[in-house]
């Protein structure tokens, strides 16, 4: 029996966490999610996937995003269509603004303004992105492969076209980090790509390929790390590859670390509320791997805990290897 002890106010968001590692409830899941996050920084053998679903970059968080990048605390990304899109947006100088969640829907309506919850932005802007992607589809066509490929030449191609814009895109193509959507279609990228394809735009997005390219992936790294931010597709895009070696002979153990930042429950049944205990029945997650679930608004837990990594000083253990061209 180890005590608990009381936290007390600190500047220092490194040693804050660290301390409310040693206390309980949610604030001790933070404090832990940190230390495993840390652990997975100084594997030299891990590969690190990132799931990243809710609204979060009309919610603020594209830096936090682009500095995880930047530092390497992060080798993958696997997205909702929706962030990169909103994303894209900020690169391309639309903007979000800051509204009310208590508005009158109707008369945003009216006024052409969209919601997200206490997130206002100009439905017209939006669909010049549409348009843009649109646009952007018809310069690469013939297009046939996966979204990673497809996203990879949209970072580079909004890094030439608007150098001093800054998105968690562009910053990936820099760094070479994949980003997967394995639900494209379902976004305002799938939108604009449907608009230059019923314009005969010979554009296709092959999502069979997003799927054995990420699990190839996986089944080359020595060991895999997964951190989820909300849940979702991309929480199971990035879960089921180890089912999938699996089925081919590639018995991988379930991955060896895990995080997640989530507000769902497990009682519901959903994935975005599963435990990592639930997985382990299915292969997903090494029995023995440090795991934690932090059940908080991903809003708040990941740009403290970001704060916590960066101000700690960990550097990455490696370099990450090269993504697929």
């Amino acid at each position: 029996m180890k005590p608990t002890q009381p936290v007390k106010p600190n500047s220092n968001i490194t040693a804050l966490l660290e301390a409310m590692s040693k206390t309980g409830f949610q604030g001790r899941k933070l404090g832990e999610s940190l230390g495993v996050w840390t652990r997975m920084v100084r594997d030299p053998d891990c590969t690190i996937f990132m799931g990243l679903s809710g609204a979060m970059i009309p919610a603020g968080m594209q830096n936090v995003l682009i500095e995880l990048v930047r530092h390497r605390y992060v080798d993958v990304i696997v997205s909702t269509g929706a962030n990169i899109f909103h994303d894209t947006c900020e690169h391309l100088g639309v903007r979000h603004y800051l509204g009310h969640h208590h508005a009158d829907d109707t008369a945003l309506f009216k006024e052409g303004i969209d919601r997200i919850y206490d997130v206002f932005a100009y439905e017209e802007e939006f669909r010049s992105v549409d348009a843009e992607i649109a646009r952007f589809a018809d310069e690469i066509a013939p297009f046939n492969g996966s979204s990673r490929a497809f996203i990879r030449r949209l970072g580079e191609w909004l890094r030439e076209r608007r150098p001093q814009g800054q998105s968690l895109v562009a910053t990936c193509a820099e760094y070479d980090v994949p980003i997967f959507i394995p639900a494209l279609g379902d976004s305002s990228i799938g939108i604009g790509l449907v608009m230059a394809r019923r314009r005969g735009v010979d554009v296709n997005i092959d999502q069979l390929a997003d799927t054995d390219e990420i699990t190839r992936m996986v089944e080359e790294a020595k060991k895999t790390g997964v951190i989820y931010i909300g849940g979702g597709v991309p929480k199971n895009f990035i879960q089921q590859t180890q089912v999938i070696a699996s089925i081919h002979e590639q018995d991988l153990g379930g991955h060896a670390y895990a995080i997640q930042y989530t507000t769902d429950a497990p009682h519901w049944g959903g994935l975005s509320g599963c435990t990592f205990e639930e997985a382990i029945s299915w292969g997903k997650e090494a029995p023995e791997s440090p795991r934690v679930q932090c059940f908080c608004d991903a809003t708040i837990a990941l740009p403290i805990v970001a704060s916590g990594l960066i101000g700690s000083g960990v550097e990455r253990a490696r370099r990450p290897s090269q993504s697929p061209q």
